[in-house]
């Protein structure tokens, strides 16, 4: 076989020889299966995908190949035997689009059966889901045989799933035979189908000691063509399915439904049914890299809990394009008490409370925060007309509120001093005309049709500064933070002196004299931070732009008014491309000088992060955690950092296993092919 690959690969290649090197994972633990290997970031299918997922899952990951048949009754991995989507194959072979019947259904494309493998060998995979980056395109991915799998990569389990038999009957291939011959020369441990006639076809031929036959529903409405019943109706008859299968791959939807409005119904009696009839099931349909349903705040790690370790029942394994996910949940955060404690660092900062289930500071978010395992809740105070301190995300109303829609247009202004854009300020309103404003839950990412839990987007009420402090005195949470921003124009514009409103409240609620719970003062202003110098608080100083590197002389001055830095994602880890370009020691130098260093803002949505985080909010905050060693998270869903800093696979050196690793900057712009890197 001719070197295809480009040196920059080699690093996953090696990281994927280190995973095979790697102690066993928990045989009883529900299997990850690799869909086309790492196929949320890479070709499917790709030598590159397959790598990667050795190199980030549990060690016994099963790598999963969809299987076509070519013309020379060759068995080669592509996601469809219509390798357009997933190929270049229409630019190589401009004049060879055909158009069959794929179960019923006219299709026009490019065909495996209408090519040998010889024919193949100049077609290079790519990204088929236009949504995942295509910058990987250009690396010559060849299309792999099944053999090539298993000779390259040596997998710990392999997967087989054959979805179109009867189209490849239809044209005198059988895959009946290539199953049977690739079984005694290779070790396959599951074949999958939906044709009930082919399962059937190879049962008896079969070893079940050496390969588990599955039996695959599609969507409930489907046909499948052998029993001209809906996937439905055999669900209903689970013993018909015992007769010629040892398991059943369900899409996850069977299991866990969700409603029109994307929430979750009560979980069905599936699994429990399949258990019964002595079937395993495996769930399909598993990535992060589409918005899931709103009860897991778009976290990736509580959607596979709920399928492995909901305290009913378990799945036997997970179909993922994402398998550094289900490797993490099941190894690492399943069978965890609620109550059970975890590591100190990173300290969890609630951005707006739980802003991210709820609009941000109201009484809910910050509730949900404490609940959720926040170390720290934040009040951003603002003023209204009549001096009373409040907490509110931003200055300007519109922002989180129905204030544009509610009568009070006519006070729309704009103030270049705090920003450009017009807006209704809170110091316009009175707290009374406030308290009578809707909330309004923040969807930062609204332009990719990613919206925050709707149901309660605008639930709530908001608080006081006093009313904020009052809440988390009755609670257990250990520290409070008040973050100050305009204060010079609203103490000369508008003679409103916010810092002594935070001073007063704080008095008047016992923290000055308080020691159990913690005061944190943050502001992009060092004049801020110099008004609260005598009192017993964490001087927080935010570092509003973002940074390279830091001076010496620069670092001293901000320690002369701070005791500790906020800084932003990208001043510890820039990206280029929406890959990351490398790390600043920007954490190092402020940490020498003794400063802790929290950083913001981290969220859920797979849109808010770079390629090399996986699409995990998990991976991302690990990075930074272990890899660049901050101190605190500062995040709209506290939930999933604390759930982090419970994870069983912390503080194991070099027994970390590779996906609690920190992700190494750049390791994946040094794949990104040269013709994107050009243009960019």
């Amino acid at each position: 076989m001719r070197n295809f690959l480009v040196p920059s690969l080699l690093f996953i290649l090696q990281l994927a020889a280190l995973a095979a090197a790697q102690g066993s994972s928990n045989r009883d633990a529900p299997l990850v299966i690799a869909r086309g290997g790492f196929s949320g970031l890479f070709p499917d299918s790709s030598l590159a995908a397959y790598s990667l997922a050795l190199s980030t899952s549990v060690p016994n990951v099963v790598l999963w190949c969809d299987v076509q048949l070519t013309k020379d009754n060759s068995g080669i991995c592509s996601p469809d035997v219509n390798l357009r989507n997933s190929s270049d194959i229409a630019f190589v072979f401009k004049k060879k689009k055909k158009n069959y019947l794929i179960n019923g259904v006219p299709t026009s494309g490019w065909f495996s059966v209408d090519f040998t493998l010889n024919d193949l060998a100049n077609v290079a995979l790519t990204q088929g889901i236009y949504s995942r980056s295509s910058r990987f395109d250009g690396n010559m991915f060849r299309i792999l045989t099944v053999q090539d799998v298993v000779q390259q990569l040596r997998p710990p389990g392999l997967w087989l799933n054959i979805q179109h038999d009867a189209f490849f009957t239809q044209h005198n291939l059988s895959m009946r035979s290539f199953v049977l011959s690739v079984s005694r020369s290779v070790i396959v441990d599951y074949i999958s189908s939906p044709e009930v006639n082919f399962l059937r076809s190879i049962y008896a031929r079969i070893k079940p000691s050496k390969t588990k036959l599955v039996f695959r529903f599609l969507t409930v409405e489907e046909i499948e063509p052998s029993t001209n019943q809906t996937y439905g109706s055999l669900l209903k008859n689970l013993t018909f399915v015992k007769t010629f299968a040892s398991g059943i791959l369900v899409p996850k939807s069977y299991i866990w439904p969700e409603d029109a409005n994307q929430y979750l119904l009560p979980h069905t009696s599936v699994v429990l049914d399949a258990h019964k009839e002595g079937l395993e099931v495996f769930a399909a349909n598993f990535v992060n890299d589409f918005p899931l349903s709103y009860n897991y705040s778009y976290d990736p790690v509580a959607e596979y809990l709920n399928y492995v370790d909901n305290g009913v029942f378990s799945v036997d394994g997970v179909l993922s394009d994402f398998p550094i996910t289900p490797s993490e949940a099941i190894e690492c955060f399943s069978r965890i008490g609620k109550n059970d404690s975890g590591q100190a660092k990173p300290l969890v900062i609630s951005h707006n409370g739980a802003s991210g289930d709820y609009p941000g500071c109201t009484d809910l978010a910050y509730k949900n925060a404490i609940s959720d395992g926040a170390d720290v809740i934040d009040c951003p105070v603002q003023m209204t007309n009549d001096g009373i301190p409040f907490c509110l995300s931003s200055i300007n109303l519109i922002d989180s509120t129905d204030v544009a829609q509610s009568g009070f247009s006519n006070l729309s202004t704009t103030i270049p001093e705090i920003q450009e854009r017009s807006g209704i300020f809170t110091f316009s309103l009175t707290w009374s005309e406030i308290q009578g404003l809707t909330p309004k839950i923040s969807s930062p990412y609204s332009q990719f049709l990613m919206y925050r839990n709707p149901k309660f987007k605008n639930a709530g009420n908001f608080l006081t500064l006093p009313e904020f402090l009052a809440l988390a005195n009755n609670t257990a949470v250990p520290r409070v933070l008040i973050r100050i921003e305009n204060a010079a124009y609203l103490a000369e514009k508008q003679g409103l002196g916010v810092t002594d409103a935070v001073l007063e409240a704080l008095s008047k609620a016992g923290y000055d004299n308080q020691t159990a719970k913690k005061v944190m003062i943050q502001s992009t202003s060092s004049s801020v931070l110099l008004k609260f110098e005598k009192n017993n608080y964490e001087l927080v100083y935010e570092v509003d732009e973002n940074i390279r590197d830091a001076l010496n002389s620069t670092v001293e001055d901000i320690k002369s008014f701070a005791h500790s830095v906020v800084v932003s994602k990208a001043s510890v880890f820039p990206d280029n491309l929406l890959f990351l370009a490398g790390s600043t020691d920007v954490v190092a130098k402020l940490k020498s000088f003794k400063l802790p260093v929290y950083v913001q803002l981290f969220n859920n949505e797979f849109v808010s992060q770079a390629w090399d985080f996986l699409s995990d909010a998990t991976v991302e905050i690990n990075s930074y955690v272990v890899g660049a060693k901050i101190d605190g998270v500062i995040t709209d869903f506290p939930k999933t950092a604390a759930s982090y800093k419970k994870n069983r696979c912390l503080g194991l050196g070099t027994n970390t296993p590779l996906y609690m690793q920190p992700v190494q900057p750049r390791g994946l712009l040094q794949v990104v092919s040269t013709q994107f890197l050009a243009t960019s």
